[in-house]
């Protein structure tokens, strides 16, 4: 120790090799992020896939066959996603943009805007006026058609990347009891059926999780979508499809989704509007009500706050995958600290 004391040249050697070695190996983690999203996904998907399989093996069939039905359901809703509900949101989209400096323009002569307070109506009038004139620069024109192609090198990214996800899935659920017995193994042998009742409960948990959260999207997507139809609002397909990514957010997703889509709807008509807000919050009731006890009846129970903050955090970091993970994540620390650390810390008098 005091030989490398009085060298210090040699101390400073090691030091850099240190950083040098810390910033390759960060490097390398980050080169393949895209990868190591891949293969979460595809666990986690695996997972909220992996009740359904349970399902079937509880019926009489084998496990392999199990697989190949859920899989075969899942690959024929993705492509069915791929051919009837992808291309109308996306021309909904692009007719979206076409018609909003026009709507813009227009929400001044409707009759919600003209109810309003004079010193309202200045404020309102005057934040349209600052959106329309953003949207008619050539600057913002030129951003929005980078986004549109960015967009679109993005779906075509999406698309390749899903093939990768697939396949890893479908590798992940037919291997994974598996892969279970093999950490199982790892343990000491007095440890593992603690480790096995635990590892079950948490993958249950996760895949419940999983598997609920998007199941209630789904059905605020067809509420949504109906509801458009019926009151006769515009974009039925794309306010759909925004209905399902922000009602993954656990809780307050349909909430957040109430107030943006009855904004929304005051573009078209302040009646519409109105018969959307109150039948989306007659839906809201019920699904806090009768349909999320009952899709979510296996899930672990989260505090709401804390379910708020795993969303945001998700949201940041990764986007919609990050709120759809955050929720089973949250449930697995929560269950490991109920099961495990709760009881070791009541052992200590």
């Amino acid at each position: 120790m005091l030989a490398l004391v009085d060298r210090p040249l040699v101390i400073a050697f090691i030091a850099t090799l240190g950083v040098l070695g810390g910033i390759v190996l960060g490097s390398a983690i980050a080169s393949i992020t895209t990868i190591l999203i891949y293969i979460i996904l595809a666990l986690f998907v695996s997972l909220g896939l992996d009740p359904l399989v349970r399902m079937l093996e509880r019926r009489g069939l084998k496990r392999g066959t199990g697989i190949l039905i859920v899989f075969g359901v899942f690959a024929l809703l993705i492509a069915g996603f791929f051919i009837f509900i992808l291309p109308p949101i996306i021309s909904q989209i692009a007719e979206f943009i076409r018609n909003f400096p026009e709507a813009l323009v227009s929400a001044k002569e409707s009759s919600w805007f003209l109810a309003l307070g004079v010193d309202l109506q200045d404020a309102v009038g005057a934040a349209i006026d600052e959106m329309a004139a953003l949207l008619a620069k050539p600057e913002t024109i030129a951003a929005l058609g980078g986004g549109a192609l960015a967009v679109g090198v993005g779906l075509v990214a999406a698309i390749s990347a899903g093939f990768i996800i697939v396949a890893l899935t479908l590798y992940f659920l037919s291997s994974l009891t598996g892969m279970k017995n093999a950490l199982y193994s790892l343990a000491p042998a007095h440890d593992r059926p603690k480790l096995t009742d635990m590892t079950e409960r948490v993958t249950a948990s996760v895949g419940s999780s999983l598997l609920g959260s998007v199941t209630l999207a789904l059905i605020n997507a067809g509420v949504v979508f109906v509801l458009h139809l019926l009151i006769r609002l515009p974009y039925p397909a794309l306010m759909a499809g925004i209905a399902f990514v922000i009602t993954l957010i656990p809780l307050f997703g349909s909430v957040i989704f109430w107030v943006f889509a009855t904004i929304t709807a005051l573009f078209s008509s302040p009646t519409q509007a109105l018969i959307f807000g109150i039948a989306y919050l007659i839906y809201i009731q019920l699904e806090s009500y009768i349909i999320t006890p009952r899709v979510m009846n296996k899930a672990v129970a989260i505090p709401a706050a804390l379910v708020l903050i795993g969303a945001m955090v998700g949201g940041t970091l990764a986007g919609v995958i990050g709120v759809l993970v955050a929720l089973p994540l949250m449930a697995t620390v929560l269950l490991i600290i109920r099961e495990v650390v709760v009881p070791k810390q009541d052992l200590k008098v």
